[in-house]
């Protein structure tokens, strides 16, 4: 008695041909063409067929277990990991982790596959998908880059939010700097254009795209200035200001979408992100930009994008440009009679000049570095100045107030007894 067996479609189609042929209804060459087998194959599945009956169509392994089947022992410990060490890591950011920690290699599609059987969803929520037109990378590294930050509970939603302040290279999708702050603040985005220009690797860029941030530019909303209504022109705000030293065009984003590079990254870095910190321990501000290096470092090697062109259009710092006088905020000020500059509650002392020059009355320019530190320039030059000597109290008539006149003070005659003499 032949023994039945479960066939799919494929395999009943070959069965039903080879009872045709069986009959005679078909030649062998017949079947191969219906069948896109080799007439030599086919013979072969015959000579079966009329040896075993439908089971010689069914695949020899079939009910055999897999040699590649994965070690139920490794999939229990990938599930119990996923749903613990790792329950904050997508599918891909996982497999990457349990290569590198856990020297288990699973491809993304297996391991999304064992993840989804036992129960475990990928954390990564995805919203419906928009159509919008994306334009082209940037032809060479450098040309542009994308700045912008993101709040977000980077440490966990039981500690305070902070926001990560970055940038990304249109061309390759490399992440130059970047760094975590407690608010986005323009401080924070020059300590980030300071560390691109000054590493070697990189540089000045030709661009940079940004939004329509109070710290780019000014708003149309607040009032001109009488310098601004003479020249008809907004005055830079101090980032603009650094980026027309630095000659880097300035191109603003109409829309969160026009930026959309740098955007995407966010949600990368509050997927992946979030969890290296977590794995990390990081509880502070300071542990978060202690993590920072190694991840951007791996990030980079992970989702480069090699750029059209060779080569790079970062530049180098021009000669003559000293980067402590470029990456501060400046001001003007007017110099006192005595030679003294006040600048937010504090005064400095300016010293002689050349022949015992006095700045008295002059126009200044106060620069207050990234470090707190104050220097004073003038026509260019920074003059030597120490810390103001406090000035003497000055004694003033309280108004028309009557002075109060102390009560007069009494002074008693101190009785001193005659000495003892004796007595008579």
């Amino acid at each position: 008695m032949r023994e039945t067996v479960s066939l799919d479609s494929q395999e009943q189609a070959r069965l039903v041909v080879l009872g045709r042929v069986d009959r005679g209804e078909l030649t062998a060459v017949a079947a191969a063409e219906l069948l896109g087998l080799s007439e030599r194959q086919v013979r072969r599945l015959l000579a079966g067929y009329r040896h075993e009956g439908a089971a010689a169509v069914a695949h020899g392994n079939r009910g055999r277990p897999s040699t590649r089947a994965l070690d139920p022992a490794v999939r229990a410990r990938v599930v119990a990991l996923a749903r613990t060490t790792y329950a904050h890591c997508n599918h891909q950011h996982l497999s990457e982790l349990l290569a590198e920690r856990e020297g288990i290699v699973l491809s993304r599609s297996s391991l999304r596959r064992v993840l989804l059987t036992a129960g475990v969803p990928t954390p990564r929520k995805r919203r419906a998908p928009k159509h919008r037109s994306r334009r082209d990378r940037m032809a060479q590294e450098g040309m542009l880059l994308q700045i912008d930050g993101s709040r977000h509970a980077w440490l966990g939603d039981q500690r305070p939010m902070l926001t990560l302040i970055g940038a990304i290279d249109d061309a390759t999708g490399t992440v130059p700097h970047a760094l975590f702050r407690e608010q986005e603040d323009a401080h924070g985005y020059f300590l980030l254009l300071e560390k691109i220009v000054t590493t070697p690797g990189y540089g000045r860029p030709l661009a940079i795209y940004r939004d329509r941030h109070g710290i780019f530019e000014r708003s149309t909303k607040d009032p001109e200035t009488l310098a601004e209504q003479l020249t008809g022109q907004r005055e830079p705000t101090q980032f603009g200001r650094l980026l027309q030293e630095l000659d880097i065009t300035a191109i603003s984003a109409r829309s969160p979408q026009a930026k959309g590079r740098i955007e995407r990254l966010w949600g990368t870095f509050q997927d992946r992100l979030v969890a290296e910190l977590l794995l990390a321990g990081a509880e502070t501000l300071t542990d978060a930009n202690a993590v920072l290096p190694s991840f951007l470092k791996r990030f980079n090697a992970r989702f480069y994008v090699f750029s059209q062109l060779c080569g790079t259009d970062y530049r180098p710092l021009a000669p003559g440009m000293v980067a402590a006088e470029l990456f501060c905020f400046k001001y003007l000020a007017t110099v006192a009679n005595d030679n003294t500059v006040t600048f937010a509650g504090q005064q400095l002392q300016l010293l002689p000049g050349p022949g015992g020059r006095s700045y008295a009355r002059t126009r200044v320019q106060v620069h207050e570095r990234l470090d707190g530190s104050l220097a004073v320039f003038y026509e260019g030059r920074c003059l030597t100045a120490t810390v103001a000597p406090p000035t003497a109290p000055v004694l003033r008539a309280r108004g028309n107030a009557r002075p109060q006149i102390p009560a007069p003070i009494h002074f008693r005659r101190r009785l001193v007894p005659a000495p003892a003499g004796p007595r008579r």
